[in-house]
């Protein structure tokens, strides 16, 4: 990645430093120290395997682990045709051809990473069903479930949807040869792409599990090349409990993977839930074999964002962002938060630390697009495509735009109007710190959860904690190393210290393609009294402010001019950061720590797309957004 600024302005005083990841290559960080957890500092490649771009700082790589083609079968419905060679060109920055006829393709620069994850369940078997000559199509079942009518499309989502739910899918259907032959597509491809150094390609799928329409799905990546003959789907169980007792059964074969959940916003509390899918209460090996294979979760995504909601976050304003209240794919209304939210489920994993030893919800965060057009990375709001081939290739489709060529908005359409594109975003990316450009270097970072998420644009972010920090750490030249050497990256554990509170190095520089930061926060949960309890702290603000005694930075007054999309261009900071202490720490009490980090307000996907037709922007649709990244968490663990 190349060097950014390193000269910050953080609450109007500038200060020196180096790029927050390219400092000072090939000499390895020093050892933590006796605090930090053991996974803060991962172990340096050999110098013989260093590639070019090695850094033993880390540097930032972005990505996204969240990826359909047209192996996927609700792809394929949609009229998509793209394979997963075309995902890794659109990924590397080439042109790729749309279900709607049209090119698309990356504005930003190439992505660092990407994981194909089409859906286990029969993949590739409507791609076969739609080669005439295949015995497939001749079933009355396949009949029409390949059509450019936008009418028919929906009828045979539906369909396809329906008779997997009920068990009425053709026996032709289950066929292992047509998985083994779109899973031996899948593995190809990555291995085609894969350049180690300049491209990482990961082995990946979606299990693609949901309890009466009630999401639980997960994305399996792989740590290498060495994958199962066939992925463990839905079809073998909805269970995701039977998921991870494959995937342990994997690992004691030599083959590695982590399972990623993602849109628990539409699992009407089941997924972060107290009980299992059996109804037995949560225990010990249960939170053990959970944290064992799922360290991250996807945050922020087209269907929503899942970090919070304002229902459970009464006193955080920034959390009613890209909110989804309603099932997956359908119109059925979410009647439970809690247990649906990230945040809520790092509190209440605490909860089980303190009561079953383990945390079965210890959870790094990555974003990911969800895209069903085979483009990773298809998340730039002047860009936007959205996700599902035909069914939503055009603005008129998405609602953004006034349907048969009016140029105005009446009362009966704008009630209408948007659908479910008023929560779908163009989000997000997965961001890693690691040592290099491999497979090895960055399955090591999801491991120990060195993540880091955004709802689109490719700010980087870093967080440390610890209790030597050096006082000048802020100007020193080698900032990052020394956070290593005297603390524990995102992703770790913070032991108690007696006697002693924790500084936080908190660090964010800006897309030089997307907005101006605003401002950086702390989001601090913890459990008191039994309960779960929370507060937002504004940290580093922006053009000169101060936070004042409500934790808040002031307002710097930042707009964007909705008749030409153009952002203030004199408002918010290229860089923010700065050291922080917790003013209200409690070293008796489990705690977690993760940073967000806020842009200015800037053009919603929608707004673009009404701009570009020359009307207003829908009225049921936010017009603008306040584009973000997160942090994993750091947890403070007052005993060992």
């Amino acid at each position: 990645m190349p060097a950014v600024v390193g000269v910050a302005v953080v609450g109007g005083v500038v200060v020196g430093g180096g790029a927050i990841g390219a400092q000072v290559a090939q000499q390895k960080p020093a050892r933590a120290a006796p605090a930090a957890s053991p996974a803060s500092a991962a172990k340096a490649p050999a110098a013989t395997q260093r590639l070019p771009g090695y850094n033993a700082d880390r540097n930032a790589y972005f990505g996204d682990l969240h990826v359909h083609t047209y192996l996927s079968n609700d792809a394929y419905i949609f009229n998509v045709r793209r394979t997963p060679d075309d995902a890794y060109r659109f990924a590397k920055g080439e042109a790729i051809g749309h279900a709607a006829g049209f090119d698309v393709r990356l504005q930003g620069g190439p992505l660092d990473f990407v994981a194909v994850t089409d859906h286990a369940e029969y993949m590739g078997v409507i791609r076969e069903a739609a080669d005439p000559v295949n015995p497939l199509s001749k079933l009355p079942f396949s009949k029409g479930l390949m059509s450019p009518d936008l009418n028919e499309i929906q009828r045979a989502f539906r369909a396809y949807g329906q008779a997997r739910r009920d068990g009425t899918l053709p026996a032709e259907f289950n066929d292992p040869a047509i998985v083994s032959r779109a899973w031996r597509e899948v593995q190809d491809a990555a291995a085609r792409n894969y350049a180690p150094g300049r491209f990482t390609t990961f082995v990946g799928y979606e299990f693609t599990s949901g309890l009466e329409g009630r999401n639980l799905h997960r994305n399996v990546i792989f740590q290498t090349a060495n994958v199962p003959s066939l992925p463990y789907s839905t079809s073998d169980s909805n269970d995701p409990e039977d998921l991870w007792r494959k995937m342990d059964a994997w690992r004691a074969k030599g083959v590695e993977a982590l399972a990623i959940p993602h849109n628990s916003n539409g699992s009407d509390g089941l997924m972060f839930d107290g009980s299992r899918m059996s109804g037995r209460p949560l225990d010990r090996a249960y939170a053990e074999m959970r944290a064992r294979n799922e360290p991250l979760v996807e945050i922020s995504q087209t269907k929503g964002t899942s970090e919070a909601h304002p229902s459970l976050s009464p006193n955080d304003e920034w959390a009613n962002f890209e909110i989804m209240e309603s099932y997956i794919g359908a119109e059925k209304p979410i009647t439970k938060f809690d247990g649906g939210y990230v945040r809520r489920a790092l509190e209440d994993g605490i909860l089980h630390r303190q009561k079953l030893g383990v945390n079965p919800f210890k959870l790094g965060f990555v974003g990911g697009s969800d895209t069903h057009n085979a483009a990773p990375g298809s998340v730039e709001e002047p860009n936007y495509f959205s996700k599902a081939g035909l069914s939503d290739a055009t603005p008129e489709r998405r609602g953004s735009i006034p349907a048969k060529g009016a140029r105005t908005w009446g009362d009966d359409e704008s009630a209408a109007a948007g659908g479910r594109y008023k929560t779908w975003g163009a989000s997000g990316l997965a961001g890693i710190w690691a040592e290099e450009n491999s497979r090895g270097a960055l399955y090591a970072a999801l491991r120990r959860r060195e993540t880091f998420a955004t709802s689109g644009p490719r700010i980087k972010v870093r967080f440390f904690a610890g209790y030597d920090l050096p006082a000048d750490l802020l100007t020193r030249t080698d900032t990052v190393r020394q956070a290593y050497a005297h603390g524990v990256p995102m992703g770790g554990d913070l032991l108690a210290s007696k006697g002693r509170a924790p500084s936080f190095l908190v660090w964010a520089v800006r897309d030089p393609r997307g907005g101006y930061l605003q401002r950086a926060q702390v989001v601090k949960g913890w459990i008191e009294n039994g309960q779960a309890k929370e507060k937002v702290f504004d940290v580093a603000c922006s053009d000169g402010l101060k936070v004042g005694a409500n934790s808040r930075c002031g307002d710097n007054g930042a707009t964007v001019n909705l008749k030409t999309c153009e952002p203030d261009r004199f408002k918010g900071d290229v860089e923010l950061r700065t050291v922080w202490k917790d003013p209200e720490f409690n070293p008796r009490q489990r705690a977690f720590y993760y940073v967000r980090v806020l842009e200015n307000p800037s053009c919603r996907w929608s707004t673009w797309d009404a701009l570009r037709n020359g009307t207003p922007p829908n009225p049921n649709l936010q017009p603008t957004i306040m584009e973000r990244a997160w942090s994993s968490p750091i947890w403070f663990e007052p005993t060992a």
